[in-house]
């Protein structure tokens, strides 16, 4: 019996599975598919909800953070202080003193007062490093933005437009919940701690036709100098007649001035030689600044002028770059700087070495070789319808008041600090400057020859053997950590020091050791990286996060050549030219943006210029 209820059960069982198997095989033929799995089919509903709580999320959140926002600035005046409202006077000149700010809030009260000094590389570094809870910030800046400087010389022609290079200060300032002036700094009481600042945006009175600045003080308890540097003019006469590269405003200038000549050169009236005069791009200093601009320039002839222009002006376009040293990138190996001249001389950008600017007029570059002297006669004159000077960097007006007060700076161009960047002649060292406006003060080992000596003589014979001078190596590295740098593999270097081949290093052979290493500790480069560095490093310094000294770590060096670009990078690598290296030159700035609002608008830039050229229009 129960045999045969299994044999029947089994049948049935196998009836069904023969059914099943039916079905889904007539299906596959009738459609051509085969079923979707359930499992798969599961997934992918889960991912359809996620996706949507995910954008329901955000959108809600989004909602939410602005009614919050609007719901607290509600009764905001009961909230203010008294003193932000009504500053109390005060100081060597009885002007308004800021000890309270408009948007104080109570968790910030008896928090030391940190006071940074302009909104570049140096002070955004400090911003983003600084622990959240420690100080109560304030920015002191004419411009309430942050600018990449490295692209400037693209918004010169269009490639970029100028807003993809701004971020906001105040959002950056939002993080440590620091406070913003729009204004300029004027001068530091050092004995009562306060900053005179002068107010930008100038109030009218009514019974005065011409606005006035307001002045007032800034107490700090801590001050942070990054206000940045100035072009410097080497003695030039004409320098009005020149357009530079620093500012937003300076791209902006040059690029309505490009399209005004082109235009200009179109008109029928233009005479040849007026076309020619309208047409030529001087570029007086061959660093990175003076070669990007050169290069935009020659990829804005080729790639819009050529296609949108008579072709006539094609011929007529010149671009002159005046370098006073042997060559143009003169801060990258000379390999380097050999491929960017030949490349510019194949596309007909004329790169003339070893000049030096003698004045500037309405219309021309009057130059010489320094190899003629002080011959007058031997002068050389190309007419410009722009010149741009880009000669390197001196001391702002507040910065070169500052340095008389402090009384031993004894430096032309930047402020002197010490290895924790704290600036010399200030008695109780609150005062930090990084960025363009400072460098370190490099120690002279040649000074402290005598110390060095008798510290590795250990058995005071007057000489030093193989084991003493590896002792002077390491005594080195250790007293003075900013040539630790410069000390690499120096104690192979027993065997060149030792001149007369006795086995032992005397102290003028030793002397000429120490002279040698000072020769090559240079001043810190007045560059983004370094200004970078130096508050990342500051902003741990403030909080007590490390005590060591300062000591900058060099990455690399790029440079745009037009379509390509050259570069050198700390692990030894070289890129000479290449279409790759244009887009590993776009990925390195891409990344050190400040926000991604910035990154979406370089990218879709760089896309419209690929697909729709540069931008020809006059604002």
């Amino acid at each position: 019996m129960f045999r045969g209820v299994l044999r029947v059960n089994s049948h049935q069982y196998q009836i069904q599975r023969f059914s099943a198997i039916a079905s889904v095989s007539q299906r596959t033929f009738v459609t051509g598919k085969t079923t979707i799995k359930p499992k798969r089919s599961r997934r992918r509903k889960i991912g359809y909800a996620v996706g949507a709580a995910t954008l329901f999320g955000t959108f809600s959140y989004l909602v939410t953070q602005d009614y919050l926002f609007l719901q607290e600035a509600k009764g905001a005046h009961e909230q203010v202080p008294f003193l932000a409202l009504h500053p109390e006077r005060g100081g060597a000149k009885n002007l308004p003193v800021v000890t309270h700010q408009l948007d104080d809030l109570a968790q910030d009260e008896g928090k030391p007062r940190l006071v940074i000094i302009g909104s570049g590389w140096g002070a955004v570094s400090v911003l983003r490093n600084l622990d959240k809870d420690k100080f109560n910030v304030t920015i002191i800046s004419p411009n309430n933005y942050f600018l990449f400087t490295p692209l400037l010389p693209s918004v010169c022609v269009g490639t970029n437009e100028p807003r993809s290079l701004l971020e906001p200060i105040r959002k950056i300032a939002a993080r440590v919940r620091g406070h913003f002036l729009e204004a300029q700094a004027i001068d530091v009481d050092i004995e009562n701690k306060m900053i005179e600042v002068k107010s930008t945006r100038f109030m009218a009175n009514d019974n005065e036709t011409e606005a006035k600045a307001e002045h007032f003080y800034v107490p700090y308890d801590q001050l942070v100098l990054a206000v940045g540097a100035t072009s410097i003019t080497h003695g030039v006469q004409g320098l009005n007649h020149t357009n530079q590269l620093k500012t937003v405003q300076d791209a902006m200038a040059i690029r309505r001035k490009v399209m005004e000549n082109v235009e200009k050169a179109c008109l029928p009236t233009t005479t040849p030689e007026q076309r020619k005069q309208l047409l030529s791009f001087v570029v007086c200093g061959g660093g990175p600044t003076g070669v990007e601009f050169s290069a935009e320039i020659f990829d804005w002839i080729n790639e819009d002028l050529v296609k949108w222009f008579p072709k006539l002006l094609r011929e007529d376009v010149s671009v002159t770059i005046i370098q006073s040293r042997d060559h143009i990138l003169n801060q990258m190996d000379v390999h380097i700087s050999e491929f960017a001249e030949s490349r510019f001389k194949r596309e007909n950008i004329n790169v003339v070495t070893n000049a030096r600017v003698v004045r500037i007029e309405d219309n021309n570059v009057v130059y010489k070789y320094k190899s003629s002297g002080d011959n007058e006669e031997d002068l050389h004159s190309i007419p410009y319808g722009l010149c741009l000077w880009s000669t390197g960097i001196a001391m702002t007006p507040f910065v070169q008041s500052l340095s008389e007060k402090f009384g031993i700076q004894n430096h032309q161009r930047v402020l002197l600090t010490d290895e924790f960047l704290r600036v010399k002649g200030v008695p109780d060292m609150s005062i930090f400057a990084v960025g363009d406006c400072a460098t370190i003060e490099n120690p002279k080992l040649i000074e402290h020859i005598e110390e060095i000596f008798e510290n590795s003589d250990k058995n005071k014979d007057g000489r030093l053997n193989t084991e003493e001078f590896n002792d002077v190596v390491a005594y080195i590295k250790r007293k003075f950590p900013l040539i630790r740098q410069h000390c690499e593999k120096l104690e192979r270097a027993f065997e060149n020091y030792d001149l007369d081949h006795s086995g032992t290093i005397e102290i003028q052979e030793l002397a000429k050791f120490l002279r040698d290493i000072d020769r090559k500790v240079t001043q810190l480069p007045a560059t983004a990286q370094v200004a970078s560095q130096q508050g990342e490093y500051l902003a741990k310094y403030l909080t007590n996060r490390t005590n060591n000294p300062f000591i900058y770590k060099h990455l690399g060096t790029l440079a745009y050549l037009g379509n390509t670009a050259v570069g050198e990078f700390s692990w030894g690598y070289k890129m000479i030219g290449g279409l790759y290296s244009m887009y590993l030159w776009r990925s390195v700035y891409w990344s050190e943006q400040v926000s991604m609002r910035t990154r979406m608008n370089l990218s879709l830039d760089w896309t419209k210029q690929a697909l729709f050229g540069r931008d020809l229009s006059i604002v």
